[in-house]
C-alpha cells in the first residue's frame, strides 16, 4: 500500500492458548499515523505493538480528546474479511466533528487498517465465536497545560483476538436500568464514542454489578422517563410482533454499526420497526401485560446479546423465561453468518482484505 511503511517485530509473541476471553491478548503489531497542523494526517507506519512515550503534559491525559472505535476482521473461509469498517470511519469523523479532531480519509484509513490485519493475519482466529477485535483511536499530543483543541494527534490501531464479550456467550445477560446517574443529555456527546462518556459510566456499572446485573440501562438524563442505551450496546424490545427501540434523534445514544444492520435485517424481512422515544414505563407495562416478548442489546463486541432479566426500580422483569427468544437467535445466525461467510452477503456489509 502507497504511502505506508512497514517494520516487522523481530520477537513475535506467543499466541494465546485457550479461551480468548475479550480484550486480553493483543497481537505483534500496531498502527500508527501522526497529525500535525498545516501537514495533516503523515507518517502512516506499522510497527511492532509496544508502549507509547507520552509527556506528562499530554493534552489527553487532561482534557479527554480521545476517540475510539471497534470493529471486527473474521475468517471467512480462505478470506479474511471486516463487518462494514467505512461505517466505521464515518462515525469516528462524526465523533472528530464533535471533539474537535481533524477528519480522517475514511477509505485511506480502512485501507491501513487492513494492512494491519493482514501484517497479523496468523492472529485472526478461527474457533466458532470468535474473530479479531480491532480498536482504532485518537488522542491528542500536544504538551500545553490549558483546554484548546490540539493541533497534533495520533491515530493508532491495535488487534486483539477474542471471544465472546459476555462469558455466558449468548445466554441471556441480566440488566439494571439505572434511574439515578445520566451518562449523556441533549447537546453533549453521548451520540459519539469519546473516552468520556466510558468513564461517566463506571460508578452505575459498578453498583450494578454489586447486585448481580451485568451492564446498565440507561434513561435519557433529564427526565428518567425514556430509554437510552445499554453501556455497551443499543436496545432493543419486541413488543406484540413488534420491534421498538430508541431513535437517534436526540444526540444522547451511539448510532451503532450493528443496530443499523439490525434494523436494516429486520426491514427487509418485513417486520415492523419503530424508532421512536421508548418510555420505560412502557416496557414495564408490556411486560406486566404480557406483551413483551423479546429484549436484546447488538453492538460489535457481542453482535447480539439476548436480555433475560431487567430491573427497574423494585420491578424485576423476567424476560422470555431467561431463555434467547426466537428473533435475537435469528438476527445472531444471520449477521455473524455473513461475517464468517456462511450466508450469502446480499447486502454488501463484508470488505474482504485482498
Amino acid at each position: 500500500m502507497d504511502g505506508l511503511q512497514i517494520t516487522r517485530t523481530q520477537t513475535p509473541k506467543q499466541k494465546p492458548q485457550g479461551p480468548l476471553g475479550f480484550g486480553k491478548h493483543f497481537t505483534d503489531h500496531m498502527l500508527i499515523i501522526d497529525y500535525t497542523e498545516g501537514r495533516g494526517w503523515h507518517d502512516a507506519r506499522i510497527v511492532p505493538y509496544g508502549p507509547l512515550s507520552l509527556d506528562p503534559a499530554t493534552t489527553s491525559l487532561h482534557y479527554g480528546q480521545l476517540i475510539f472505535e471497534g470493529l471486527k476482521a473474521y475468517r471467512a473461509g480462505d478470506k479474511l474479511v471486516m463487518f462494514r469498517p467505512h461505517e466505521n470511519m464515518k462515525r469516528m469523523n462524526v465523533s472528530a466533528d464533535r471533539l474537535c479532531i481533524p477528519p480522517v480519509d475514511e477509505d485511506f484509513f480502512v485501507k491501513a487498517i487492513a494492512e494491519l490485519v493482514k501484517v497479523d493475519a496468523d492472529w485472526v482466529p478461527s474457533e466458532p465465536g470468535t474473530s479479531l477485535y480491532i480498536r482504532p483511536f485518537i488522542i491528542s499530543t500536544d504538551v500545553f497545560l490549558g483546554v484548546h483543541p490540539s493541533h497534533t494527534y495520533k491515530f493508532i490501531t491495535i488487534l486483539s483476538p477474542v471471544g465472546s464479550y459476555y462469558e455466558g456467550g449468548l445466554s441471556p445477560v441480566k440488566i439494571y436500568v439505572e434511574s439515578k446517574y445520566a451518562r449523556s443529555v441533549e447537546g453533549g456527546t453521548g451520540y459519539t464514542k469519546c473516552a468520556g462518556n466510558y468513564a461517566a459510566s463506571l460508578k452505575a456499572q459498578a453498583e450494578a454489578n454489586q447486585q448481580g446485573y451485568a451492564q446498565v440501562l440507561w434513561l435519557d438524563g433529564v427526565s428518567r422517563q425514556y430509554v437510552d442505551e445499554v453501556g455497551a450496546m443499543n436496545i432493543l424490545f419486541v413488543i406484540d410482533g413488534k420491534v421498538v427501540t430508541p431513535d437517534l434523534s436526540s444526540g444522547t445514544i451511539l448510532p451503532g454499526i450493528t443496530r443499523k444492520s439490525v434494523l436494516e435485517l429486520l426491514r427487509s424481512w418485513n417486520i415492523p420497526v419503530e424508532e421512536r422515544k421508548v418510555p420505560i414505563q412502557e416496557i414495564a407495562d408490556a411486560y406486566d401485560n404480557g406483551t413483551l416478548q423479546e429484549v436484546f442489546g447488538c453492538g460489535t463486541a457481542a453482535v447480539i446479546s439476548p436480555v433475560g432479566e431487567l430491573k427497574w426500580g423494585d420491578k424485576v422483569m423476567k424476560i422470555n423465561d431467561g431463555k434467547i427468544g426466537a428473533l435475537s437467535q435469528k438476527l445472531y445466525d444471520t449477521i455473524t453468518g455473513i461475517q464468517t461467510g456462511v450466508l450469502p452477503d446480499p447486502y454488501g456489509w463484508v470488505y474482504e482484505i485482498k
